[in-house]
């Protein structure tokens, strides 16, 4: 296995909503809960190579022609991604995919989403204004590439001043809970439970 990490660009985001369509459902595909496979990755994944504020870093399997395999994605300033987001990319979203489209739940949650979008605890933004995103293709985890991920992040963050991040997880996926805190990661406090923090 060759892999090497790289910025995140805007031509990654088809393979970016792939992967996120492969393990938005508590780490397991999603593929079978949705006849719009898009719109996980919509809401997870292809902001944070489009909108501004954002930061990314790619794997890619050097022997698979370059093919993106895993990523860790962010904004540096969560509040002015939402505010963003809130006037450029949710609205457009919420006109593409109307409810009444939708056949299945799972569809109809993402599609009911883009029109009352959530946003970030403010235990959250007290503890840092950056937040992430981390997804891995099953077949390349518990390699130790998700901590070269993190680690490249750290060191891109740190660079903007940064003193940590936090990110929010399924809480159904306990997996990605014993993850988090092996790297260091720990509850924030006065935030829902699925949100930990990192501190550089």
């Amino acid at each position: 296995m060759s892999i090497t990490i790289r910025k995140a660009l805007e031509i990654d985001a088809p393979a970016l909503s792939r992967i996120c369509l492969l393990t938005a459902n508590a780490g397991s595909t999603a593929e079978a809960l949705h006849d719009y496979g898009e719109l996980p990755g919509l809401v997870y994944a292809v902001p944070y190579v489009k909108l501004p504020t954002t930061w990314g870093f790619v794997m890619v399997d050097d022997l698979r022609d370059n093919e993106v395999v895993g990523y860790i994605l962010g904004s540096t300033d969560t509040r002015a991604f939402e505010a963003y987001a809130a006037e450029h990319w949710w609205p457009q979203l919420a006109e593409k995919y109307p409810p009444s489209l939708a056949r299945k739940p799972a569809d109809e949650q993402y599609m009911n989403l883009f029109r009352y979008m959530q946003t970030a605890p403010d235990a959250c933004i007290d503890f840092s204004p950056a937040h992430m995103h981390i997804n891995i293709l099953p077949s390349y985890q518990k390699k130790g590439w998700g901590r070269k991920l993190v680690a490249s992040a750290a060191v891109f963050m740190k660079s903007k001043n940064l003193r940590g991040v936090w990110l929010g997880f399924d809480p159904r996926n306990n997996s990605a809970r014993l993850f988090y805190e092996n790297l260091g990661f720990a509850h924030v406090d006065g935030a829902p439970d699925n949100n930990m923090g990192l501190i550089f």
